[in-house]
């Protein structure tokens, strides 16, 4: 997939992208691992007036022809940053805020480092930029990947509640609803990829503005890590305290996430201080 082949529309539909809105502005908002562009759902309505929103599923996702899938291009986010990039423009967008969760926000970064001009913020939320250093004990991760292969439905049941979080029932049946979705094996072979993937050495490329969004607890992400984002990432830089629980405050806190959303793309950064 991707512009090179004049693919741009076939594109659009295979990743069921579309922009909605009617903004001058455009807001990208690009899922994490385990959901669609339904996770969104819940914070849409409150940006429809100012923005233009482009939605789309990443090609690992369930709502997406797993056919679609190539095991050997999306071995690296290189590739899902060649879609997103090809998605962009294909929908003749220039310039626009884009808003990644987990995964998605490690795709934005390396975006960014190509095409910084196209970003005018980055709003990075449950970002890690080295999954292997926090998210598992090294020795554990195995056990993990074999139990998603053993019973994938009795690993989302366990796994989902982990995932998000929070006390709030209605998320952890959605999540595990999307997650539900994706084809086993896909999602075992992204679940790889991004538990080896390492950003650490990009993030002082990236020259547009970030807000990194930290929650008031996410196991999946820890303050030191919100911290080693702020101190490395080359763009001016600041973050968003979010007095809530979980990884995926969009899917669990929608009311509390829209504040804090709206305050990250309206803030302008201090100048950060040389690296």
């Amino acid at each position: 997939m991707g512009s090179g082949n004049g693919d741009s529309s076939k594109l659009l539909d295979i990743l069921n992208a579309r922009m909605v809105g009617d903004g001058d502005r455009v807001l990208v908002l690009s899922h994490g691992f385990g959901t669609d562009q339904s996770a969104w759902n819940g914070i849409l309505p409150f940006f429809l007036r100012d923005y233009r929103v482009v939605l789309y599923d990443l090609v690992f996702a369930g709502s997406v022809n797993p056919d679609h899938f190539d095991f050997r291009r999306y071995a690296t986010l290189d590739a899902y940053v060649d879609d997103l990039l090809s998605l962009l423009d294909a929908l003749s967008v220039d310039r626009c805020f884009f808003v990644g969760h987990s995964v998605s926000a490690m795709i934005g970064i390396l975006a960014a480092i190509r095409r910084p001009r196209l970003f005018l913020k980055l709003i990075l939320v449950g970002a890690s930029p080295r999954q292997s250093a926090i998210n598992f004990i090294l020795e554990k991760i195995e056990e993990v990947f074999a139990a998603m292969e053993a019973n994938y439905e009795a690993w989302v049941q366990g796994f989902a509640p982990l995932a998000v979080g929070a006390d709030v029932p209605a998320a952890v049946t959605e999540y595990g609803r999307t997650l539900s979705d994706m084809r086993p094996d896909i999602s075992l072979f992204v679940s790889r990829a991004v538990f080896n993937s390492d950003l650490r050495g990009f993030l002082g490329l990236v020259l547009p503005p970030c807000v990194v969004v930290q929650t008031a607890n996410d196991m999946s992400v820890p303050p030191s890590v919100t911290s080693y984002l702020r101190a490395h990432l080359g763009g001016r830089t600041t973050v968003e305290l979010l007095g809530e629980e979980g990884h995926m405050p969009h899917l669990s806190h929608p009311a509390a996430f829209v504040q804090v959303l709206h305050r990250a793309l309206t803030i302008d950064p201090p100048v950060a201080p040389a690296h």
